[in-house]
């Protein structure tokens, strides 16, 4: 039995190796190959396919593309830039703020990859370092993803407490705890970051390349072209769902239809929300249709749901299959010391690429493990490792926007310039959250 098992998780392992080497859909995919083998190979029944995780994905996504697509997502850009601006001394502080707000709006990191030439030439201009603000900016837009409530991770959370028949944990919880963490995390990271490495004036690097002519000068600000016509009305509406699913989630008794013993589940309600609000922006900014399926936004929420369909699935079954040798192996650990769970969602979500995909695959670990529910959501945060290995998309953006050369992956590989203040911002947080969780729960 135990080698069995032991058999099996190599080949789980394998899946993620597999997947994550080809990225993107590959998650999914391999996830996807790795079941097959557990079930063709060992006999494992597969559990269901996590439906209600990829349904609220595809609903929130839904909303997040058509203001996208209407120019919603330029206009809350414009705002971020003009904060970010109005307090170049400061932008080590207000950059990494700026973008936790709104990445927690928006759901999405996507928004920061055109703030990072603002933060650039803002801190460049002030004589500041840009590998500070750059640095820690890119590490909030991640941290912000466990925090809000249409992003694709916490529709895992959510989905995760509901297809459990966790029902009093959900969206109120995840954000009492995330909110003020994150943010707890963001601001240690933030303060942290602005001591790292030399001014500019006194980086003898910097200084040379400066002198030899291979660094520009910075840019003034320039011109912006027109927003769309329907820019700020898609914003304002999809933040009015934003505020309609913070609400309902908060207020059940909003949810309780008459003569039903219970409230409707989080899930249907972020579903039908979500997608009706995307309907109501098509109509009233009359954005082709046309143009929602080119957005970034979509393309990511699609990856992202292949992803959680493949590898969740291969996680779920494969927990559940060997659940009573797992639980009983790692379980008196896990109660003593529940806080070292944090661990794994680290290491996994290094590997994963995704928040979401790692929530999906390793949470049902927690519960079955028998962790408390409010220490699950304080760990939380620990799913945005993937600063650790710099690879990611907008890690790479930010090292290519800093034409001074101080953000950058060092010799070693391991100690660019995310490392420091991701791993203070993660571990700030899940700390923070245990501490928060510990006294409200």
């Amino acid at each position: 039995m135990t080698l069995a098992i032991v058999l099996q998780f190599l080949v789980v392992l394998a899946a993620i190796w597999m997947g994550a080497r080809s990225s993107g859909i590959g998650l999914g995919l391999w996830g996807a190959v790795g079941l097959m083998v557990l079930v063709a190979g060992f006999g494992i029944n597969p559990t269901s396919p996590p439906i209600d995780v990829m349904l609220i994905i595809l609903a929130v996504i839904m909303a997040a593309s058509v203001m996208e697509a209407a120019g919603g997502i330029d206009f809350l850009v414009r705002i971020a830039e003009r904060i970010i601006r109005a307090n170049p001394k400061y932008v080590t502080i207000v950059a990494p703020l700026t973008t936790w707000t709104f990445t927690f709006v928006a759901g999405t990191g996507h928004i920061v990859y055109p703030l990072l030439p603002v933060i650039y030439e803002t801190a460049h201009r002030s004589g500041i370092r840009p590998e500070r603000p750059m640095a820690v900016a890119t590490i909030a837009s991640q941290q912000a993803i466990t925090a809000s409530p249409v992003a694709a991770a916490t529709a895992a959370m959510i989905g995760l407490f509901a297809e459990k028949g966790m029902t009093q944990w959900g969206l109120p919880q995840i954000l009492m705890v995330c909110v003020p963490a994150t943010l707890t995390g963001v601001v240690a990271a933030a303060i942290v970051s602005m001591f790292v490495g030399k001014d500019l004036k006194d980086d003898p690097e910097y200084q040379a390349r400066l002198a030899a002519g291979q660094i520009p000068a910075p840019q003034a600000d320039t011109s912006r072209t027109p927003l769309k016509p329907g820019a700020r009305l898609s914003a304002f509406i999809f933040l009015a769902g934003v505020a309609l699913v913070v609400l309902f989630g908060f207020f059940p008794s909003l949810r309780q239809l008459p003569g039903a013993k219970s409230p409707l589940a989080m899930p249907i309600v972020i579903e039908i929300l979500m997608m009706s609000v995307a309907a109501i922006m098509l109509l009233v900014t009359k954005v082709a249709v046309d143009e929602v399926p080119k957005t970034a936004t979509l393309r990511a929420g699609v990856v992202a749901v292949i992803g959680i369909f493949g590898l969740a699935w291969l996680g779920d079954s494969f927990i559940a299959a060997n659940k009573d040798v797992i639980v009983p192996a790692i379980g008196d650990w896990a109660k003593v010391a529940p806080w070292t769970f944090a661990f794994g969602l680290f290491l996994a979500s290094v590997l994963l690429y995704s928040q979401a995909a790692t929530t999906r695959a390793l949470m049902p670990l927690g519960i079955a493990l028998g962790i408390p529910p409010q220490f699950l959501i304080a760990m939380f945060p620990s799913v945005n490792g993937y600063f650790f290995i710099p690879t990611y998309g907008s890690l790479i953006a930010a090292i290519n926007f800093d034409l001074s050369g101080t953000t950058k992956i060092g010799k070693y590989v391991l100690n660019h310039s995310f490392m420091i203040p991701g791993l203070v911002a993660t571990s700030v947080a899940v700390f923070t959250g245990l501490a928060i969780a510990r006294v409200i729960f």
